[in-house]
């Protein structure tokens, strides 16, 4: 099989320096992803992708999860169908509903059905998450570019584009909209403000997110890295549109509200770091001059902006920003005996993410920074060659979640690019 012969290839590649650690667990993240959660219905050309230990999809982890798997889909017709036909299962995921962030297999009415929202038998959750709504046009963008496979291009995902607009443009103005989400639940990160229409926010030009990639609530309404995101993927559907659907109309339309959102994020998203005194990129405005200066380590986050392809990696706000959010400076930064990095509101205070440390690798500039952010993902695994969602920095015997294959996949990533595979 060709994940055999990636593995290998890993597997002697980190022989040459002595790192097998880091074999040993690229090859668990590769296989478990590709054995456990990828789940394939010849029948329909549908491919649904278990986040792990949760029977549900989320529309960002699941392709976070196949994004090493564009290496083998270059060349291997069977992963370019693969991937082509998740891309196609989101995109009817995302008509069925776009405001949610995770589905079930079935129509089985599974997951947190009692949310008071519009709820469906198809959603697993309806937390209106921005990047929901990105990472499928991320992942179907990249198929294009780096393999060449246009076929997932069709009136499915044309519709899809269309529906992504049209709630981008609602939620520019979120106080006319009709979204609302409440979770009668003892976390108060699980629910919306003002019954579920969230906290106040004042027109800006950007889009309102109710929840982050965490799944916990928003303090203000504008979360900055994702609001970069869109305008990262808005660009590239300008380019697929024109090219493959020849829309003028809807061009114009994704050209106006790209331009919009970026203005935003320059006008109320950029503010002085109080210490520095340098400009940074907040992590959530609300438009009315409040703002929260943090970063979050789950994906689309300030750190992540290189990588998601919104800036250079040395853009000179984003470099003041990481140096803010790589320090104590940041209230989910933590340092203790066996590692220092980024945490979450979702976890324990002083656990940090292994998905946050392959992001620091994945924007690092030289291979001295990647390495020593993979001997620590390594270290921290606790013997089971497993990464983790959050580890204590302290202790890593202390962890959440046995198994998370959005971390397991991530260092994968990480492996690739520090061997220049990816």
């Amino acid at each position: 099989m060709e994940i055999q012969k990636i593995q290998k290839l890993v597997t002697n590649e980190c022989k040459k320096i002595n790192k097998l650690k880091w074999a040993d667990q690229f090859s668990v993240g590769y296989f478990d992803t590709f054995n456990k959660t990828v789940k394939i219905n010849n029948e329909e050309n549908k491919v649904f992708v278990f986040t792990g230990d949760i029977p549900a999809m989320w529309l960002r982890d699941s392709t976070c999860q196949v994004l090493p798997y564009l290496l083998l889909a270059k060349t291997n017709h069977y992963f370019s169908e693969l991937l082509g036909n998740l891309v196609r299962t989101q995109c009817q995921y995302i008509l069925v509903d776009p405001y949610a962030n995770a589905f079930n297999q079935e129509a089985n009415s599974a997951g947190h059905q009692e949310d008071k929202t519009r709820m469906n038998p198809s959603v697993w959750e309806r937390k209106f998450e921005i990047d929901s709504l990105c990472f499928p046009v991320f992942l179907a963008y990249k198929l294009y570019k780096d393999c060449q496979y246009i076929k997932h291009f069709d009136e499915i995902f044309y519709k899809t584009v269309q529906a992504i607009i049209r709630v981008f443009q609602i939620e520019q103005d979120h106080e006319n909209s009709d979204y609302r989400f409440e979770r009668f639940s003892a976390r108060p990160e699980d629910t919306l403000q003002r019954e579920g229409r969230g906290t106040s926010v004042a027109k800006t030009g950007m889009i309102w997110s109710g929840f982050r990639p965490s799944d916990d609530a928003c303090q203000y309404g504008y979360l900055i890295p994702s609001n970069l995101f869109a305008v990262v993927i808005l660009e590239q559907l300008e380019e697929i549109i024109e090219k493959f659907y020849h829309d003028k109309i809807l061009v114009m339309q994704i050209s106006k509200l790209k331009n919009e959102v970026n203005q935003g994020i320059k006008h109320f998203g950029v503010v002085n770091d109080p210490v520095s005194e340098k400009q940074i990129f907040a992590y959530e405005v609300d438009g009315f001059g409040n703002s929260l200066l943090m970063d979050d380590a789950n994906v689309p986050s300030l750190l992540s902006a290189p990588y998601l392809g919104y800036c250079d990696h040395n853009d000179v706000i984003y470099q003041n920003t990481r140096s803010f959010i790589l320090s104590q400076e940041n209230p989910y930064y933590y340092e203790g005996k066996f590692a220092g990095g980024i945490g979450s509101s979702h976890t324990p205070k002083n656990y940090v993410w292994p998905i946050s440390l392959s992001i620091q690798g994945l924007t690092a500039t030289t291979n001295k920074e990647k390495a020593m952010i993979l001997d620590t993902i390594v270290a921290t695994d606790n013997g089971t060659k497993q990464c983790h969602e959050s580890f204590d920095v302290d202790d890593p015997a202390k962890y959440t979640r046995e198994w998370f294959s959005w971390s397991n996949m991530m260092f994968c990533q990480l492996v690739l690019d520090y061997f220049k595979m990816n």
